[in-house]
Parts: C-alpha cells; sequence; structure tokens
C-alpha cells in the first residue's frame, strides 16, 4: 500500500497504481487480465488503463489483442520530475510577484512542512546558517547542508548527535535537543517542536526582534558548550 501511496504522489489514481505495479510484476497484459489480476472492474480497468498510457505510465503494443506494456519505474519517475520542473520554472517566471515581505509571525504545522521550511531555509541562504537540532533531524537534512557548504555557507551547528562534516562548525550539546532552531542570514529564524508528526508547530518570522534574540540565545549556548568542554 505505501508503494501505491508514491505512485500517487507521481499522479497516478489508486487504480492505475495498481494496474501499473501489476504490469510491473506480470508483464504485458490486456485490459481483460489486467481487470481479472487486479479485481478492477473491467470497465474501470480498461479506463484506468487508457488513463496511465496518457500519462506515461504504460505503452500499447499494438496486436490482435491490444495490450499494455509498462514503462521502466525510473523511466517514468524521471520524466514526472522534468515535466514538474519545467511547471516549476513558468510558475516563477509567470505568477504575481508579492508586493511586501512578510514581517510578521508565522505558524507552520506538521513534520513534513517544517522539514520542507527547514531544507528551503538552508538552500535559500546567501552567506551563514546557525542552526541547532537533534541528531535525527540533522541526518535529514543533510543533503541540503552538503549542498550550502559547497556553495560557500558558512554552517554553524549544535547537536546532540555524532555527526562530522566537513566544512561545518559543529557543537556537540551533552543535553538532549527537543526543538529545533535555525537562523538564515540574520534576516529569519525558524523555531519549534518537530517531535509530534502531524501535530508538531514551528514559528517562522523574519521579525528582526526575534532574529536577534535567537542569535544571542545561540551563541550563549555554544559559549556554555565550550566552558562545559574546556572544564572536562
Amino acid at each position: 500500500m505505501e508503494i501505491v501511496e508514491r505512485l500517487t504522489q507521481f499522479g497516478l489514481t489508486r487504480h492505475e497504481a495498481v494496474i501499473y505495479l501489476t504490469l510491473l510484476a506480470e508483464g504485458d497484459l490486456n485490459g481483460y487480465e489486467v481487470a481479472k489480476t487486479t479485481g478492477i472492474s473491467r470497465s474501470n480497468a480498461y479506463t484506468s488503463l487508457a488513463s496511465l498510457v496518457e500519462k506515461g505510465g504504460a505503452y500499447v503494443i499494438e496486436e490482435a489483442t491490444i495490450r499494455y506494456t509498462p514503462v521502466a519505474i525510473s523511466e517514468f519517475c524521471d520524466n514526472k520530475i522534468r515535466k514538474l520542473q519545467a511547471a516549476r520554472q513558468e510558475l516563477i517566471d509567470t505568477i504575481p510577484r508579492k508586493r511586501d515581505t512578510v514581517e510578521g509571525y508565522i505558524t507552520i504545522k506538521g513534520e513534513g512542512n517544517i522539514l520542507n521550511k527547514l531544507r528551503n531555509m538552508i538552500l535559500e541562504a546567501r552567506e551563514r546558517v546557525y542552526i541547532s537540532v537533534p541528531g535525527q533531524i540533522l541526518e535529514t537534512v543533510t543533503p541540503d547542508i552538503k549542498a550550502a557548504v559547497d556553495r560557500g555557507i558558512k554552517m554553524v551547528i549544535i547537536t546532540n548527535g555524532a555527526w562530522v562534516l566537513s566544512g561545518t562548525i559543529i557543537h556537540r550539546s551533552d543535553q538532549p535537543l527537543q526543538q529545533i532552531r535555525l537562523i538564515a542570514d540574520s534576516t529569519n529564524v525558524l523555531t519549534g517542536d518537530i517531535n509530534n508528526g502531524e501535530y508538531s508547530t514551528c514559528l517562522y518570522s523574519r521579525k528582526q526582534n526575534l532574529v536577534d534574540l535567537f542569535k544571542d540565545a545561540m551563541k550563549n549556548e555554544i559559549k556554555l558548550i565550550e566552558m562545559t568542554k574546556g572544564n572536562q
């Protein structure tokens, strides 16, 4: 079922996803065979097969009986990603621009949405990033941190994990970290909890007073870590 859900993220309906997986597993099939194998009604199977072909998940084999052959999963996904990238660029080029930058306090809910904001702040940083996160979250955003470091971004990390990456400055805390905090370019901050799944909540803001507050808090935390290590 998890694979079906992932395929729906690439634009397939659940019926289309089930049929696509069946074609990958069984090989070339006609509409009757698809319906019989999947348990989907014949009318829905033929409709879904036609749609699957239109969406690039299968090809038609013209024989006495029309059969369907699956497109390789890597090819199908790559084609979808290229199409989405083209659509993304078109949207960026044509969508109306915001008149003013939001200066208030924005609540971001849900682990997935928070991680996306975390990643985007890292990837969009121009000069430096200060980030305090638990080790397991750090592992999740490692590719984004590497990309930022490769662009010459100063990366200062506070974590409780045994994490090493060339080009970063790491301060290891002996205390468990319960929240995430990120400051990018001394202009925007993200802080909050990410351990409660869809109930996780974070605050995002470009308010300079909040940014300054968290900058001072993270600097003091770094000093405390260094003092603690020095006394051991």
